[in-house]
């Protein structure tokens, strides 16, 4: 019992610290822009997808940049500035931040929130689609910044995935995704997030989450830990009883219990005998 004491300490405790435009959607090769240097900027710019890394392109015209101008002061500028730059201790400058954060808070439904003094977690996305789009032209042509990253899946391995997985991620979100709690916020279950998503996480960190560059994470490893991540959602629970696939913990703790319930049967019965 107590060497499940002792995991479940560890498990709890491990954090580790460590412009785009074209008429489509689609992963494609390329470099990212240089972060903002303005005081009201994020504590951490997004990190650029590496060379040759993949990026993934949204549409852009100046009809969707109009439209995602009205959107923006309508729905954004009274936290983040009617010009992108922020506002001190409310919401960060938006300036060089890129298309990446944009479509993960906005298509996740981080984005917008009802106050800036609450943690930002996954809902319902209040803007469709084409607004999404349209915001994401308006921000990037009006502050640039490097282009949203990309995951091919496919390309990983889920091998890698699960070890790249465990070194940088399963420390806050569990061996499996399913979430958990870290110092000063509730870890989100990843189980609803794509493919895009991850790899826009792992470049930016939205909120406490650190961030991961191209050297700390290649693409090769992205896209693995994708692989991973979508993997997770329906394993292979050969050998043994899933327990809701929340990790090896739940399932040592299960173990002991059983173990002392049959220990006390197995006592009971010995000294009815001897009575």
């Amino acid at each position: 019992m107590g060497i499940s004491l002792i995991l479940m300490s560890v498990a709890l405790v491990s954090f580790e610290a460590s412009p785009s435009s074209g008429a489509g959607s689609g992963a494609q090769v390329g470099q990212g822009g240089p972060p903002t240097g303005l005081p009201t900027a994020p504590a951490k710019a997004p990190e650029p997808p590496g060379a040759g890394g993949l990026v993934t392109h949204f549409p852009t015209s100046p009809a969707l940049v109009a439209q995602g101008q009205t959107l923006y002061q309508n729905g954004c500028a009274s936290c983040h500035g009617p010009r992108l730059r922020g506002i001190p201790n409310t919401a960060p400058s938006l300036i060089g931040v890129g298309a990446g954060p944009v479509d993960f808070y906005l298509s996740t439904g981080r984005m917008p929130l009802q106050s800036p003094r609450v943690e930002p977690t996954r809902g319902k996305p209040l803007y469709n689609p084409s607004q999404i789009h349209a915001l994401i032209a308006y921000i990037v042509a009006k502050g640039g910044g490097p282009p949203s990253p990309a995951a091919d899946p496919a390309e990983g391995s889920l091998s890698d995935g699960f070890a790249q997985f465990t070194l940088h991620c399963a420390g806050c979100h569990q061996i499996v995704g399913r979430g958990g709690l870290t110092i000063g916020a509730a870890v989100p279950e990843l189980q609803r997030a794509s493919a895009l998503q991850i790899a826009q996480a792992i470049r930016m960190g939205p909120y406490v989450m650190p961030h991961f560059d191209a050297n700390q994470i290649d693409q090769h490893q992205l896209n693995s830990i994708a692989r991973y991540v979508l993997w997770t959602r329906k394993p292979d629970n050969s050998g043994g009883w899933g327990i809701y696939n929340i990790g090896p913990i739940p399932e040592g703790m299960v173990a002991w219990f059983i173990a002392l319930l049959a220990l006390l049967i197995v006592a009971r019965l010995i000294g009815e005998r001897t009575a």
